[in-house]
């Protein structure tokens, strides 16, 4: 990934918060000195323009996956998006490709999962073991191509490697993915996984006005 200049990645800005379309392989935030994050990057942004240096990550995507992201610039908008994400209220919809076509054309997944911290991966759990969290989200085909499929995905929870640990555990893992996909041989280099947060829907913590975010189907995907 090359050096991405973070004021062309805003998609909104106002004097409470910031809308964002990570570019893949930028992390949102990273404790390796030198490297460019999206928060410290954003921040460097608000200190040029002199306003004050506050910024509430509010979610985050894999360092891999591109998509639309927002950050509080206040404590109070930040205590306001924070309260939609627990209540579920705010809508999270990804694109993604499969390297298999999935057996049913729509479908809801629900699993337990566990993260390992050390490995920096997730897995499907047993409901017995400790340390579990519930992951749902439904899915519907969109198109096919060559075995593979274009599929949105509407995700309720947010566990670490959600959509890539589920899909490959219910049989049509993610074209790119390495790391949860075995059987994907990519090339020497670099692929991009195919997933995208592509549409992100929430109310305005301050203003209470309904925002609405859409990104276009990404050009690198081989299906589309």
């Amino acid at each position: 990934m090359g050096y991405t200049v973070i004021e062309d990645t805003i998609l909104y800005e106002d004097k409470d918060l910031l809308v964002c379309h990570k570019p893949a392989g930028m992390p949102v935030q990273s404790r390796q000195v030198g490297s460019q994050d999206m928060e410290h990057a954003l921040l460097g942004y608000l200190a040029r323009k002199k306003e004050p240096l506050y910024l509430a990550v509010i979610h985050r995507l894999d360092q891999p996956v591109e998509g639309i992201l927002v950050f509080a610039k206040n404590k109070k908008s930040a205590a306001g998006l924070n309260k939609q994400m627990q209540d579920g209220k705010m809508d999270k919809y990804y694109l993604a490709v499969t390297s298999k076509i999935p057996e049913k054309k729509s479908g809801r997944l629900e699993d337990w999962m566990i993260k390992d911290a050390k490995k920096n991966t997730s897995r499907i759990a047993k409901e017995s073991e400790a340390g579990k969290k519930k992951a749902v989200l439904e899915y519907q085909v969109l198109k096919e191509k060559d075995e593979m499929a274009l599929v949105e995905i509407h995700l309720f929870t947010g566990r670490h490697h959600q959509i890539r640990v589920q899909t490959a555990n219910a049989g049509f893992p993610l074209y790119g993915d390495t790391k949860y996909n075995p059987e994907f041989v990519g090339t020497k280099e670099w692929v991009q996984i195919a997933l995208c947060a592509y549409k992100l829907n929430f109310a305005h913590p301050i203003t209470k006005k309904q925002m609405k975010f859409e990104l276009p189907t990404p050009e690198h995907f081989p299906v589309a």
